[in-house]
């Protein structure tokens, strides 16, 4: 069986459950010939249930065929989440928006082992530590 060619890689962040072929994931999609509600509904199937901005990243072969991978949700998106907070700040080093603990770290960290390019968990709470400080969120013990 030989291999399929890839036309593209697509990457995405789509609201789970929610992918409509309104932009942008119509015309990211249309542009590579790829049936469009085809990947909406496998998308929304595979993402009932979670919670969330997904990114995903799809592969379009040269016969219009694809596969996609769901990842976990942003590391922002769960700091969000954890702490309650809207949005991060737009100076982070003056303006603090609000405070995480290392024990809801830790747990984000846990979530977002599998697409960190780490598998050490003192190293995976370091990133999610780096990525709350870069929003203006200041992490306590």
């Amino acid at each position: 069986m030989a291999e399929k060619k890839v036309k593209a890689v697509v990457k995405l962040q789509i609201p789970a459950g929610q992918a409509t072929p309104a932009p942008p994931v119509g015309p990211a999609l249309g542009q590579h010939g790829v049936n469009i509600m085809e990947f909406c509904k496998a998308f929304n199937a595979d993402s009932k249930g979670k919670e969330g901005t997904l990114p995903v990243i799809l592969t379009v072969y040269e016969d219009r065929t694809f596969k996609y991978i769901i990842k976990t949700p942003l590391t922002s998106e769960l700091i969000k989440k954890s702490i309650n907070i809207v949005k991060g700040s737009g100076v982070p080093n003056r303006e603090k928006v609000g405070k995480i603990t290392r024990k809801q770290v830790e747990e984000i960290a846990k979530i977002k082992t599998a697409d960190l390019n780490t598998r050490d968990k003192k190293a995976a709470m370091k990133i999610v530590e780096g990525t709350a400080r870069s929003m203006g969120v200041e992490v306590v013990d």
